[in-house]
């Protein structure tokens, strides 16, 4: 996994002072070092520059980027940076050397690179992996900028006179000499109104849009040409039960053991829920075929097993689950946890990480935890995005969230506004935003003819969940995974089995219970009690002391009018809200960010206006 970062300008010519330009491809590089700790490489040439930062996991001698090819016999030339996995590059490799291609290299770098010179922009949509790169073709002048499917691995643009700069992470490109750090209403409206959301295809920041999952832009030097290659299809499901779990099944096995490709060891978070003991199983499974120990993680705070408290969105412990799991697999296990303090303190390092404010100490934790296993490893698999496939979520089930005209997992509107000023609640259509956000995304979701409403409202609540709640959570699980130099392989997200489930009916999504489709195709490698377990989504902290602690800093922030959020905030509505006693099983995001939460994202609010210097325009 790497970091990738660039311009190009057909307008211009680069190397006219390629020392200047040399020295900015490296700045956009070492702000995202952490993405690429193993080694750096540039590219300048004319019109294009291309910078990359290197994880090496695949052939560490030989994938070292940018990489160029030619084709002599088609007068043709490219060169790439490339930030991901390709899954299926051997097959892929097999099939070009099939027709002629020849290799130098192990790496699905050059299977991207070979790939695209022998069969053009078609090529991309045989990919299977976790993907973003940047593709410059030197015969055609043509600048190429391509996401996979689900959006697992970032990559923003912008447009900056004549020159499309783009970078695997936002500040990437705010290193670019004169490249203004701005936020106006709209990104106020996406701080305020959605988040720790944003709206697929932005960047919040002025100026700087997020390349779509599924698309490919073009860049001939006077516009920009965005082309989707991947896009869900709705259609009857017409396999039995039987042949739907097997199918499952199937994909589910084989998704997880492509995904364990690596010339590194690999190991897995576990947590004891059905997701992550899935991924677990299989690999510890695959592994000791090869006389092999599976090396696992699990994740908990402090005090947790005197201060938890029970609740709908969370009804038990994570820790006696994940130790069955050990049991049952016989891997090398290490239980980690976080102390307040260092919740408090990785708070603002994941605004670093992110670029943007994030989903408070649910992120700043899983930034802590990276880092701890990125001491032993550098590739982990996680249970990431089961719920938003297979139904597991309250909202796929609870009446008023079926029934919601908004986003089921933000549907209290409340402590979005009730803390603002006046002026500046004035100021930004809240709500106008977020329902706008959501209607556009209703009308994008593909439709089946002649689906009974019940079934066409869960399909689009899928797509809502598709294109925004696991976003978010692969956002997070990327920057905080690869802030720590770890790469994190999510095996759910494998578009086959998004595909696949997308056309499945609730009926067998559930039968048996929430996500009982998982369930039945787990049959086997499960212990029956983490089989059937009630699903209990990450663990955050119920210790009064961090949500004194989150007290104390937000009215110390309001008490300096230096301070840009008590520009935004009203100190008096705050104390007010303060008052009041914490209602842990009430979020105003998800199921786990409640009031602490909500006072955590604020005082991250804070630091990133004031770290990332941004000026506000209202």
């Amino acid at each position: 996994m790497c970091g990738i970062a660039g311009f190009c300008n057909l307008h211009g010519n680069y190397r006219e002072d390629p020392g200047k330009y040399y020295r900015i491809l490296q700045t956009m590089g070492q702000r995202q070092k952490h993405r690429g700790p193993d080694e750096d490489g540039v590219y300048l040439q004319r019109h294009v520059g291309l910078s990359h930062v290197r994880l090496a996991i695949l052939d560490p001698e030989g994938g070292k980027q940018p990489m160029s090819a030619r084709l002599s016999d088609r007068d043709a030339s490219a060169t790439i940076v490339f930030n991901g996995e390709i899954y299926n590059s051997p097959g892929l490799r097999r099939d070009l050397i099939r027709d002629g291609a020849v290799f130098e290299t192990t790496s699905d770098t050059e299977v991207l690179l070979q790939g695209y010179l022998a069969k053009g922009l078609s090529f991309f949509r045989s990919l299977n992996g976790i993907f973003a790169f940047a593709l410059w073709d030197e015969t055609k002048e043509k600048l190429f900028l391509v996401r996979d499917r689900l959006g697992v691995k970032p990559l923003f643009y912008s447009l900056f006179g004549q020159s499309l700069l783009f970078s695997s992470e936002i500040k990437g490109i705010l290193s670019y000499p004169d490249f203004p750090a701005q936020i106006d209403r709209e990104g106020l409206c996406e701080i305020f109104g959605l988040g720790p959301a944003k709206t697929y295809g932005k960047g919040v920041f002025r100026g700087i849009m997020e390349v779509l999952p599924g698309h490919v832009l073009e860049f001939d030097g006077s516009r920009i040409t965005d082309c989707s290659y991947w896009e869900l299809q709705s259609h009857p499901h017409e396999d039995t039960w039987e042949e739907t779990v097997e199918k499952t099944r199937f994909l589910l096995t084989d998704g997880i053991r492509m995904q364990m490709l690596s010339d590194v060891p690999i190991c897995t978070f576990l947590s004891g829920g059905v997701d992550s003991s899935l991924v677990t199983a299989i690999c510890s499974r695959e592994l000791a075929k090869k006389g092999l120990t599976l090396s696992t993680f699990s994740f908990d705070f402090a005090g947790n097993d005197v201060n938890f408290k029970a609740n709908a969105f969370q009804p038990s412990q994570d820790r006696p689950f994940a130790d069955l799991m050990v049991s049952h697999c016989k891997t090398d296990h290490h239980h980690l946890e976080c102390e307040k303090q260092q919740l408090y303190e990785y708070l603002f390092r994941a605004v670093d990480a992110r670029d943007l404010p994030c989903m408070a100490d649910v992120e700043s934790s899983m930034l802590y935890f990276c880092g701890e296993v990125a001491k032993t490893h550098k590739v982990t698999l996680t249970g990431e995005c089961a719920d938003e496939i297979f139904g597991g979520y309250p909202w796929f089930h609870k009446k008023e969230c079926f029934e919601a005209k908004t986003f089921p997992w933000s549907m209290d509107f409340t402590p979005r506004t009730c803390l603002l000023r006046d002026e500046i609640r004035s100021l930004l259509p809240l709500e106008e935003y977020a329902r706008d956000a959501y209607e556009k995304t209703i009308g994008e979701c593909p439709a089946l003819e002649g689906e009974c409403p019940e079934e066409a409202r869960r399909r689009q609540i899928s797509y809502l969940n598709l294109r925004w709640f696991m976003q978010t959570l692969l956002d997070r699980m990327d920057r905080t995974s690869m802030h720590a130099g770890l790469e994190a392989r999510v095996p759910f997200a494998d578009h086959r089995i998004v595909e696949y489930l997308w056309n499945v009916p609730w009926e067998m999504k559930c039968r048996g219970g929430v996500k009982g489709l998982l369930r039945h195709a787990a049959e086997g490698l499960l212990p029956d009690e983490i089989l059937w377990r009630k699903k209990s989504p990450y663990p955050k902290t119920y210790d009064p002391a961090y949500e004194g602690l989150l007290r104390k800093e937000l009215l110390s922030v309001l008490s300096d009018a230096s301070q840009p959020l008590s520009r935004l905030l009203d100190r008096a509505k705050v104390e007010a809200y303060l008052s009041k006693p914490s209602d842990y099983g009430r979020p105003f995001y998800g199921q786990l960010m409640a009031g602490p939460q909500l006072l955590a994202y604020l005082l991250q609010v804070n630091y990133w206006l004031t770290a990332y210097r941004i000026e506000i325009l209202l």
